[in-house]
């Protein structure tokens, strides 16, 4: 079903056929003048640039763009590293601050029927001293003196590769959203979360390793590995529903969600390689 201010738009759709209810109201007024009674005449001139007149675009009629998802979704990564680069620098120990605003904000946007500009750029400003605080900590790690290898800079330029790896195969075909694609997703997100809430609840009972015992060691690059595919895949998802919106005339407004969700599964992309290229150092 398309959005209303798709189908209600005054200036949507081909001008000429503007033109042709604006020459049936000149036809009309014509015989009704002849009849006795007044009526609208449109001249030539103004039927002429009505014909002439460029097809509206979806930037005129106030409706969603990849250009804006583009914009938005690219000012909120400049925000995020500029607030991460501040955080490692001037206050790494706000992370945890960071971390549990970052996620009560992001709730709040998950489940906002409108999207809210200032809620989502306070929850990109709070990703960044999380990410900058974390980020700096793995960094720091190190295991029998060895050398402490650029681990962020090796999971930024992963998580973009990762990225454009996934735009690629959307854009060519070679991945596609089924019904059967979103119902795998969904199963494999919910045994995911479910895996990682056990490895919590393990870690709080005392079990070892750094990051939990089923998410340690070998078994823990397998289990980033996995996690990175899903996240891959969730990058998918998000640029077909971007597609559908761009397709379906919803309006500018959502470009701010669909920059938020790219976001939030950036974020989680990046965490996990980061954790990832830690275990490969030796620094669990």
């Amino acid at each position: 079903m398309s959005n209303p201010v798709f189908n209600n738009s005054a200036v949507f759709g081909d001008p000429r056929a503007r033109g042709n209810r604006g020459a049936r109201q000149q036809q009309g007024g014509a015989t009704g003048t002849l009849g006795g009674a007044t009526g609208p005449v449109v001249e030539a001139s103004t039927l002429e640039q009505m014909y002439g007149a460029p097809t509206a675009t979806t930037r005129d009629t106030g409706r969603l763009t990849y250009d804006d998802v583009i914009v938005k979704t690219g000012g909120l990564l400049a925000l995020l590293v500029v607030v991460a680069a501040a955080t490692w620098n001037f206050a790494p120990g706000l992370w945890p601050l960071g971390a549990i605003v970052g996620l009560v904000l992001g709730l709040v946007n998950a489940f906002k029927r409108n999207p809210s500009p200032a809620l989502i750029t306070l929850y990109t400003v709070a990703q960044g001293v999380f990410l900058g605080g974390i980020s700096l900590a793995f960094q720091n790690l190190t295991f029998d003196g060895k050398e402490t290898q650029p681990i962020v800079l090796q999971a930024v330029v992963a998580t973009f590769a990762t990225f454009g790896a996934a735009l690629f195969l959307f854009r060519s075909g070679r991945v596609r959203v089924t019904p059967k694609f979103t119902r795998w997703l969904l199963i494999a997100m919910v045994g995911y979360l479910a895996y990682s809430l056990v490895n919590v609840v393990m870690m709080v009972f005392g079990a070892g390793g750094e990051y939990g015992p089923l998410r340690s060691g070998w078994l823990g690059v397998v289990v980033g590995l996995v996690a990175v595919g899903l996240a891959a895949a969730s990058l998918i998802m998000d640029f077909d529903s971007i597609k559908r919106g761009v397709e379906q005339g919803v309006p500018a407004k959502f470009a701010w969600s669909a920059a938020f969700g790219l976001i939030v599964t950036l974020v989680w992309l990046y965490l996990e390689i980061l954790r990832i290229l830690a275990i490969l150092q030796g620094r669990d």
